[in-house]
């Protein structure tokens, strides 16, 4: 499974409320997204609108005939939480960070785990790109996994 498929709507049933319409929690869900890329979201109050705007403009924004269904979105949020934990800050703080900037939680459990699987994914990029000679690429996962495991 993967960790988008753990982030989920902050106030998902007061938001829910006041646009009057049923959605799944998950933030990354199609019914979701059809939600916060097409919906009417003037029922809002203006903190909610302004955060829901912002994560539809962060990662929802692309130039694909099937956006938001296309990965982009799920890709794209996967790059801000790595960058969060390459800016030092453990599971605990991104959730809290998540939450300021866009209204979307996880459990800190689950980012624990999606970190350690993206380290292990790397130690095995590393074993390839050595086997293959490519030490530019070995060099790059090495980097961004000291990145993560600091």
């Amino acid at each position: 499974m993967a960790v988008t498929d753990k982030i989920y709507v902050k106030n998902h049933r007061q938001i829910a409320s006041q646009l009057d319409t049923r959605f799944p929690k998950g933030a990354f869900s199609g019914a979701t997204l059809d939600v916060l890329f097409s919906g009417d979201l003037s029922e809002l109050n203006e903190a909610t609108r302004d955060k829901v705007l912002d994560f539809s403009q962060d990662f929802l924004d692309c130039g694909c005939q099937s956006n938001p269904y296309c990965g982009h979105p799920e890709r794209k949020f996967i790059r801000y939480l790595l960058e969060l934990r390459a800016e030092g800050l453990d599971p605990e703080s991104m959730v809290s960070v998540m939450t300021d900037d866009y209204m979307v939680y996880a459990y800190p459990g689950d980012l624990y785990s999606f970190l350690d699987n993206a380290v292990r994914t790397l130690e095995a990029v590393e074993d390839l790109a050595d086997v293959d000679g490519r030490q530019d690429a070995r060099q790059r996962a090495t980097d961004r996994k000291r990145e993560l495991t600091r």
